[in-house]
């Protein structure tokens, strides 16, 4: 900031009662020159300019003030969140010369909540800014990549700031925040915090206020977060609005749960199903990121610009959801088929349902003596699996396992995974595992009853089965025991697995009795009159 470099500012600037503002890279070429009205400038759009990891923009905003007032709080918000090497505003003096120069940049121990992300210099004249800058912002960044840097070296998966928003309850919104969080880390993300905002009305446009967007994305940038994950799902419109205001990835719950479940499938079938699932919910997020136009695509004769990529981008997506629905359909009428055989065979089949992480594998391995992959993390199980139970009154049923289900199942999913979950139609019992060391476990019930509601599945005879009673305490599990409708069991220690079992065998029973006193009653109803 030379004397001469800020009097040809703020001559210019005093001449047009206008703020003038230049963005100045680290060689001391200015690269942008922007003119406002007499209150503020609006900075361009520096999107293309991408940020390096850890690194700030590359460019300075030197700008006048005409009214000789301090750095504003848009000034330091453009500041922290376009990531600036630092902003300077120049005092325009009534004879058009320079004043007080006051310069910011961002500041390490900052985290844009409860300490600001940026620190002020004292304000000098021009001719009194001493300062070799180059030195300065290099010594600042490392400070930055010290801090932050640490976890890179040895560690590479993304760090996630979680937001969640709602018009209700805000304790209600933690717990679901802990659930986000649970399916972070299952997704290989560092969650370093979560953000919870109680609004009158959820904004059509970025979902929390544009004051609160502005100070998440300042926070984000002082943590070192590469993610900011959303509870809720974010309509393509909101995606674009949010990302418009930051170069961090964007990402919302159903995209999170695909991501899992894109990790987590082995079989062709799953692989098909998720791919499915993903290209259903991307299609209608997909934005023009190069406006350019391709080149001509209709051959020889061809007339017109020819197709944007974005428009190819869509018809490709368009053919690969229907050769995906195509093989996915061929596979449905497999399983049917396989089903049709079980079904002539007067083999019953018990299905297993429940909340992801409820425990459904680890009490399918204990029942049927298998060895089916069963871990403590989220969809662990995505293909079916079915194993013959032999049950007390000798007699054989096939066991099933399903995919977990969780709260608010992406539609995407549901219709992608229709032909799995199609299994469950011709169970004679569905048990609905239920992890009762959650705090929680009533709202889980709850969603698992909703989405068997939506699948049509409701008049299939349910045994709620009360898992994990080995993490609860001797009076709670008493209470859990004593309840007749439902079986309490620890499928870990294999405590109540007989009762269960016999419980099972107890209800074939009887609905086979019911159905042949029905076929019965049926035969007797249509038998032809004596001639």
């Amino acid at each position: 900031m030379t004397h001469d470099f800020a009097r040809h500012l703020t001559e210019i600037s005093r001449e047009i009662r206008r703020q003038v503002g230049v963005l100045v890279n680290r060689k001391g070429e200015v690269e942008w020159v922007v003119v406002g009205d007499a209150k503020q400038i609006v900075l361009p759009d520096l999107k293309r300019l991408r940020v390096a990891e850890r690194r700030f923009r590359g460019l300075r905003c030197l700008h006048t003030h005409l009214a000789q007032e301090p750095l504003t709080r848009d000034d330091l918000t453009d500041l922290a969140v376009l990531r600036l090497d630092a902003m300077s505003a120049i005092e325009v003096r009534e004879d058009g010369l320079p004043g007080l120069v006051q310069t910011a940049y961002l500041s390490p121990n900052g985290d844009g909540v409860t300490r600001e992300a940026w620190e002020l210099m004292e304000p000098k004249l021009p001719s009194q800014v001493d300062i070799d800058f180059l030195e300065f912002i290099g010594s600042l960044e490392n400070e930055f990549a010290n801090k932050r840097g640490e976890h890179h070296r040895f560690d590479r998966r993304d760090r996630a700031i979680l937001v969640g928003v709602t018009t209700g309850s805000v304790e209600e919104e933690r717990e679901r925040l802990e659930e986000l969080a649970e399916l972070a880390r299952f997704s290989d993300v560092v969650v370093l915090d979560s953000i919870v905002q109680r609004r009158a009305k959820l904004d059509p446009r970025y979902l929390m206020g544009k004051g609160k967007i502005e100070e998440l994305v300042i926070g984000s940038l002082q943590e070192g977060a590469d993610v900011i994950i959303f509870d809720q799902n974010l309509s393509p419109a909101q995606v674009r609005s949010i990302s418009d205001a930051t170069d961090l990835k964007i990402l919302d719950r159903t995209q999170l749960i695909l991501d899992i479940f894109a990790r987590r499938a082995q079989s062709r079938e799953g692989k098909l199903q998720v791919e499915l699932a993903q290209l259903r919910y991307m299609l209608p997020r997909l934005t023009e990121m190069d406006t350019a136009l391709s080149r001509l695509t209709g051959g020889i004769g061809g007339r017109g610009p020819g197709e944007t990529k974005l428009e190819i981008d869509r018809r490709r997506a368009r053919d690969r959801i229907t050769r995906l629905q195509k093989e996915i359909e061929a596979v449905r009428r497999k399983r049917g088929e396989r089903r049709k055989r079980r079904v002539d065979r007067g083999l019953p089949i018990v299905t297993l349902v429940g909340y992801t992480n409820a425990g459904k594998s680890s009490l399918l391995n204990r029942l049927t003596e298998s060895s089916v992959a069963a871990g403590r993390r989220m969809f662990e199980t995505l293909d079916p699996t079915s194993r013959r139970l032999r049950l007390p009154v000798e007699r054989d049923v096939l066991l099933a396992d399903t995919v977990g289900f969780i709260r608010e199942l992406p539609p995407e999913l549901i219709d992608a995974f229709r032909a799995t979950l199609e299994e469950i139609e011709t169970s004679s019992l569905i048990l609905h595992v239920i992890d009762v060391s959650q705090n929680e476990y009533p709202e889980r019930m709850e969603s698992v009853e909703k989405i068997l509601e939506e699948l049509e599945l409701s008049d299939i005879p349910r045994l709620l089965v009360f898992n994990k009673q080995d993490r609860l305490s001797a009076q709670v599990r008493t209470r859990f025991e004593a309840r007749t409708e439902s079986v309490a069991i620890s499928a870990l220690t294999g405590k109540g697995c007989e009762a269960l079992v016999e419980r099972i065998g107890e209800l074939l029973s009887s609905r086979a009795a019911h159905h042949r006193v029905a076929d019965s009653s049926h035969n007797e109803t249509v038998r032809p009159l004596p001639t």
